[in-house]
């Protein structure tokens, strides 16, 4: 364990859309805000190709280049942004406690938590294959159906979330082939008769996928079989979308923080705060509705102004810069 504790106004857990998005705050508010990382640098947008739907970008940005930027306007700010991530965590006392890498012992002011939340993949080899190389498999059909216009896809899953996302491709690709697992679904009787009644989602239930499939660059197909026949069939797909859920990356903050069923971190209606006095959560590990790059951004935002607020209210000392909210 560090012998020195170091001391930070202004502790930013994460990044991504979210963290970058605070630390900019934060830190043209004075907060001389330090971020880490965290195992993925940039958060789950690094892992996608191509980002059309952020505005501000008319001819569209892959997600790496956009953290890179957003990382570099936070340190135009002079904010302190750091490899590693935090692995432990007390928020039981006054000064918020938090570890780096299990060694180095940081005292807070304020914590922002922008951890995100990762999409659950199948683990197939195919599928993590062409994940990595960006040819057709993702978990979120918001932002990437439009590459599939007109185009013949797969989606796997069986919630509501599933439901919402088949619905929403089918009104963009020629056919929507979704895989149901079991005999029905998991979903809300309106969403599954939603599904069930689009006339271009065709719905294969007791059906899971052996492989997806592809000429080494691209998808091409999923190759599924029958959980109850064991009969196998290739379906031809240019896309392959998994909605089987979300896990939030919370699981070092269940003893402080107010969690919901699922692991998100609970905040106070309108506002980003938690239930512990000056810690805040911004993004996907407290958003399980929207889940976009747009409203990650927009609650770093959130959880920065409340933190200087916060910081303001408890130190006299500490003025408001007004000049953030130009």
């Amino acid at each position: 364990m560090s012998e020195t504790i170091e001391k930070v106004k202004c502790l930013i857990i994460g990044s991504g859309p979210a963290g970058y998005t605070a630390a900019i705050y934060a830190a043209r508010a004075n907060m001389s805000p330090v971020l880490y990382q965290g195992a993925q640098p940039g958060g789950q947008l690094t892992t996608t190709n191509e980002v059309e739907n952020f505005p501000g970008y008319p001819e569209g940005i892959t997600g790496p280049e956009m953290m890179i930027q957003l990382q570099k306007q936070a340190e135009r700010f002079e904010a302190d942004v750091r490899d590693g991530w935090i692995t432990k965590v007390d928020f039981s006392g006054d000064v918020h406690k938090v570890w780096v890498n299990d060694t180095k012992e940081i005292h807070c002011d304020t914590v922002i938590i922008s951890t995100g939340a990762s999409a659950k993949y199948l683990g197939l080899e195919s599928e993590q294959k062409y994940l990595k190389l960006g040819g057709g498999v993702s978990a979120c059909a918001v932002c990437d159906g439009f590459f599939y216009r007109n185009q013949e896809v797969v989606i796997v899953g069986a919630g509501d979330s599933a439901c919402e996302e088949a619905h929403y491709l089918s009104k963009l690709c020629k056919k929507v082939t979704m895989l149901v697992r079991r005999d029905e679904f998991r979903a809300s009787k309106i969403m599954a008769e939603r599904v069930k009644n689009t006339p271009n989602i065709e719905i294969l239930f007791n059906t899971e996928t052996e492989e997806v499939l592809g000429d080494g660059q691209v998808v091409t197909g999923v190759k599924v079989f029958n959980n109850q026949t064991d009969e196998k069939h290739e379906i031809p797909a240019t896309g392959f979308f998994v909605a089987i859920g979300h896990k939030p990356n919370t699981d070092i903050f269940k003893d402080y923080l107010d969690l919901d069923e699922t692991g998100y971190i609970i905040n106070v209606p309108g506002t980003s705060k938690t239930n512990v006095e000056g810690v805040f959560v911004s993004g996907d590990a407290a958003d399980h509705v929207y889940r976009q790059a747009i409203t990650a951004a927009g609650t770093g935002c959130m959880a920065a102004l409340d933190a200087e607020r916060w910081l303001a209210a408890k130190d006299t000392t500490f003025e408001v810069n007004t000049s953030i909210y130009n």
